[in-house]
C-alpha cells in the first residue's frame, strides 16, 4: 500500500503547476536561515569560489555566484524567451492589441515607482538609487502566480511573464547607459552579429537546435564581456529559434519542453539559494522609515500596482490594447501587485547604487525583502479572491 501511495504522491507534486513555486519559496527560507543561523559566512565563501578556465585569452573563470545569476539565469531567460515567442505566434500575445498590453503596462510599471522614489530621496546620498523599485523579478513573480494553479485564468500566466520580460529588459537598458562605468560596444557589436547570423539561419528553415543553442553560447559571452547584464542574450536566442503555428513539432516548442523541469526544479531554486542568503542586522528595521526605505517599499508596493493598472487601463480604453482572454480588471490589479516583487534585479541595482557604503546597502536590502513579501502575498491574496471566473464584475473590488 505505501510502495504505491508515496509515488503517486510524487509523480503528482513534481506535474502541478504550484510545485516549482512551493520549491522556489522553501529554497528562500532555506537561504534566509543558513544566513541568520551561523553558516552565512561558509556559503559566501561557497559562492565566492571561483570555477572556470583560461586559456587562449578566453575568460570563462568566474565566481560560483556569477555562473548562477549570470549562466543558469541565461538559461530561465531562454525558456521564458521561447513561451513568449509561441504566444506571439500562435497565443495570447498573437495580435498587436494583446501584445501591447504588456508592453505598455511594463513601462507603467518603470516611471511611477521611480517617480516615488525621487519624491523621498532627491537630493540626498541615496538618489542614485532611483531604478531599484522599477524592477520586477520574473522569477519569483511567475513562481506566485504559478501557486495559484487554475485558479486564475492561463493568459494572465503569459500577461504577466510577457510584462516582466519587457520589465527586466527595460531595467538592463538602465543598468547598461546609468550603472555600467565601462561598456564594451566591440563585443556588443559581435553578439549582435552572431544574433543576425541566427535570424538568417531561421529565415532559410535550419531546424537543428545545436544551429542556434552553440552560437547563443557566445552570445552570451560576448554580451557579458561587453558590461551589459548576459541574461539578455537568453532573450535573444530564444527569438531566433524557429516555431510555427501548429508548434507540435517546432524546435521551439521541443526545446520548450526539455528545459520546463530543468527551470522549475533546479535553476530557480539553486537562484534562490543563492540571492537570498540576507543577514538580518538591527540597523534593518529602522532602516524602513527613513526616505530610502520608504521610497523603495512605496515605490514597489504602490507605484508598480498603480503604474501597471493605470497604463493598462489607458492602453484599452483608447483602443491600442486588448484585454488578456477571462480576465478582469481585478485581475489586472493584481498582477500590478505582483509587479511590485522587485528581489533579486532590485537588490542588483542597490548593489551598484551603493557599493562601498555596507550600511546603505544593508538598509536597501532590507526594504527591498519587505515589500517583496508585502506584494507577492497581497498580490497571491488578492488574485485568490478574485479566482477564474469570468463572471465577476471588472468594477468590483472583492473584500479580502
Amino acid at each position: 500500500m505505501v510502495k504505491t501511495i508515496y509515488p503517486n504522491f510524487f509523480q503528482k507534486f513534481f506535474q502541478s503547476s504550484s510545485a516549482g513555486g512551493i520549491l522556489l519559496m522553501t529554497c528562500v527560507i532555506i537561504s534566509l536561515l543558513i544566513a541568520n543561523l551561523g553558516a552565512g559566512r561558509g556559503f559566501e565563501e561557497l559562492l565566492s569560489t571561483q570555477i572556470g578556465s583560461e586559456m587562449a585569452g578566453i575568460n570563462l573563470r568566474y565566481p560560483v555566484l556569477l555562473w548562477i545569476n549570470d549562466g543558469l539565469m541565461a538559461i530561465f531567460f531562454l525558456f521564458v524567451g521561447l513561451e513568449i515567442k509561441r504566444e506571439m505566434i500562435e497565443g495570447e500575445l498573437s495580435s498587436v492589441k494583446k501584445a501591447s498590453l504588456p508592453i505598455l503596462a511594463a513601462l507603467g510599471g518603470i516611471f511611477p515607482p521611480a517617480l516615488i522614489y525621487l519624491a523621498f530621496n532627491a537630493g540626498t546620498q541615496t538618489a542614485d538609487g532611483w531604478a531599484i523599485p522599477m524592477a520586477t523579478d520574473i522569477a519569483f513573480a511567475l513562481a506566485i502566480i504559478s501557486m495559484l494553479g487554475k485558479r486564475v485564468p492561463s493568459s494572465l500566466k503569459i500577461f504577466l511573464s510577457a510584462l516582466a520580460i519587457v520589465d527586466d529588459l527595460i531595467a538592463i537598458l538602465v543598468i547598461a547607459v546609468f550603472y555600467s562605468a565601462d561598456i564594451q560596444f566591440t563585443y556588443l557589436l559581435y553578439a549582435f552579429g552572431i544574433f543576425v547570423f541566427l535570424l538568417i539561419l531561421n529565415k532559410l528553415n535550419v531546424t537543428s537546435l545545436a544551429a542556434y543553442l552553440i552560437p547563443g553560447l557566445f552570445i552570451w559571452y560576448f554580451i557579458h564581456h561587453s558590461g551589459v547584464h548576459a541574461t539578455i542574450a537568453g532573450v535573444l536566442t530564444a527569438l531566433a529559434i524557429p516555431t510555427n503555428k501548429d508548434a507540435t513539432l517546432s524546435p521551439l516548442v521541443k526545446l520548450e519542453h526539455a528545459l520546463l523541469n530543468p527551470v522549475n526544479f533546479i535553476i530557480m531554486p539553486i537562484f534562490a539559494l543563492a540571492n537570498t542568503n540576507i543577514a538580518f542586522a538591527a540597523n534593518m528595521v529602522s532602516g524602513l522609515t527613513t526616505p530610502l526605505g520608504i521610497g523603495i517599499i512605496a515605490g514597489l508596493v504602490i507605484g508598480k500596482t498603480v503604474g501597471i493598472t493605470l497604463f493598462s487601463w489607458l492602453a484599452v480604453k483608447i483602443r491600442v490594447a486588448r484585454m488578456p482572454e477571462h480576465s478582469t480588471w481585478m485581475h489586472i490589479i493584481g498582477v500590478g501587485m505582483l509587479g511590485g516583487i522587485g528581489f533579486t534585479m532590485s537588490i542588483f541595482i542597490a548593489l551598484l547604487s551603493f557599493s562601498g557604503n555596507e550600511s546603505i546597502l544593508s538598509e536597501a536590502k532590507f526594504a527591498i525583502l519587505t515589500a517583496s513579501v508585502i506584494s507577492g502575498l497581497i498580490g497571491f491574496l488578492w488574485l485568490r479572491k478574485v479566482g477564474n471566473a469570468s463572471g465577476n464584475s471588472a468594477n468590483e473590488i472583492p473584500a479580502l
